[in-house]
Parts: structure tokens; sequence; C-alpha cells
């Protein structure tokens, strides 16, 4: 469920499944494209992104999706095609991130412009007890930031760094004391608001002409690559573990 409203031009999105960790369906994506969409409309000069509960986002809500008939290459278009929505939000856009940032979640703080995340936060690849692949953008933001070492020693191991790790690391702006996370975020917010947002836009466009070639194909090739994992008994098997709340045993086949 998906929630969101403007207040002196500051508007707040809001992920509202605390009892699933605020994992997204296909369904859930579309509510947020389109409180994005509503959002833009309403000529917000700033936009908070945050998660309810203990957790910003845990990322695919994969609890009743077959991996035999499992379209995954239409989720993950519509991941992207959100995500780019999110990325051209013609205002200054944060995120408060608190508890698990994980998949879609990661993807979601990757197209946002101002991450603060809580220093207890979990932010990694957990794909590697799914049989399936890092994804939303996640190995450009490893890659670049981290390096192909590290980026790939987290993607085999599973890993995940806190905030605080995550921040001294380069991923995200800066990590605040979670209880402090939302009243900073807000505050943040709110004053970029009363800000010259033309001026803010302006550098917003330039950084993703930086950035966004590479940022676009790998989320492409992501999408293309879960797709194809999508047949391996691996993934099948992740999938069943995952849902049966048990450890996978894979073949590597």
């Amino acid at each position: 469920m998906i929630t969101s409203s403007v207040d002196e031009g500051v508007a707040e999105i809001v992920l509202d499944a605390p009892e699933k960790l605020n994992a997204l369906s296909l369904e859930a994506i579309g509510e947020l494209d389109a409180a994005y969409a509503e959002a833009e409309a309403s000529g917000a000069r700033a936009l908070v992104l945050r998660g309810e509960g203990r957790a910003f986002c845990a990322g695919r809500d994969i609890a009743g999706v077959d991996p035999a008939t499992d379209d995954v290459g239409e989720y993950l278009g519509s991941v992207e095609a959100l995500m780019r929505r999110m990325a051209a939000f013609p205002a200054p856009t944060f995120a408060a991130v608190q508890g698990a940032c994980l998949g879609v979640g990661l993807g979601l703080a990757i197209a946002t412009d101002v991450v603060y995340v809580a220093e207890t936060a979990k932010v990694g690849s957990p794909f590697a007890n799914l049989g399936a692949l890092l994804d939303s953008g996640g190995h450009a933001l490893l890659y670049e930031r981290l390096g192909a070492h590290r980026a790939l020693d987290l993607i085999y191991t599973g890993e995940l760094l806190t905030g605080a790790e995550a921040v001294a690391a380069g991923l995200f702006s800066r990590s605040i004391a979670a209880d402090e996370l939302l009243d900073f975020t807000r505050e943040r917010a709110a004053r970029a608001a009363s800000g010259p947002t033309q001026a803010f836009l302006a550098s917003k466009r330039l950084i993703d002409k930086l950035r966004d070639e590479r940022l676009w194909r790998v989320v492409a090739d992501e999408t293309r690559g879960q797709a194809e994992l999508r047949d391996t008994a691996d993934y099948r098997e992740g999938f069943a573990a995952f849902q049966q709340k048990r450890k996978p045993t894979f073949t590597g086949a």
C-alpha cells in the first residue's frame, strides 16, 4: 500500500506495508509510480520517500510468486520505468532509509537524489540466498562506489552493510541515528523546497548526465539476466526455500 500527501510544498510518499517490510508487488510498483505522478502534478518543490515500520523496503514481494510462471521481466520493466520517473522528478528528492534496503528497495534509493540512512540500516544484495541476480541498478552502484572486488564480495556472500558502513563507503549521503532520521530528512526537504529550486534542478540535470548512461544500461542488462536465471533450478529452489522459510540447497544448475 502506498500513501502520499503534500504539505507546504513538500510531497511525502510512504511505503505503508510494514507487516511485509514494505516489499513491493507489481501492483504496488504501479501505485508508487502513480504517487510520483500525482506529486509532480501538485507542483511539489521537494519530495520525501520513506517506509513505514522497521524497514524501508525489503525488495520484491515474492510471497505468492511461482518462479515457474513468474514474468520477472514484466516486473523489472515496471521497476525500471518507476526508477526513471523518480530520477526525473522535477524537484529535489530525499529518502529516509531505515532497516532493510534491499533489491528493489535499493533501486528506489539509487533513483533518489539524496539518501539519509539510519546508522543501523541494512543495505546490500541478499540474492545469494535466492539463486537470483542483484537488480534495480545495484551492480552499477556497488561497482561505482566500492570497486569490482568489494562489489563481488558482497554479491557472493550476501553480506549486508549497516547504514553507517554504507555511508562510509560512499554509497549514500549520510547516516543518522534511527530515532532522528525522519525529522532530519523532513527538515532538509523543507529547506530545499524553500530554496532556489530551478538552480537545484540545473545541478540535478548535470548529475543525471554524468551517471545515467551506465546506470540505465546496467538496469536493462540486470532485467535480461534475471529473466534468463528464472529458468534455472537454483532460481526455483531459492524461491521455494524463501517461501518455505528454510535454507536453500543449490546445485549450480
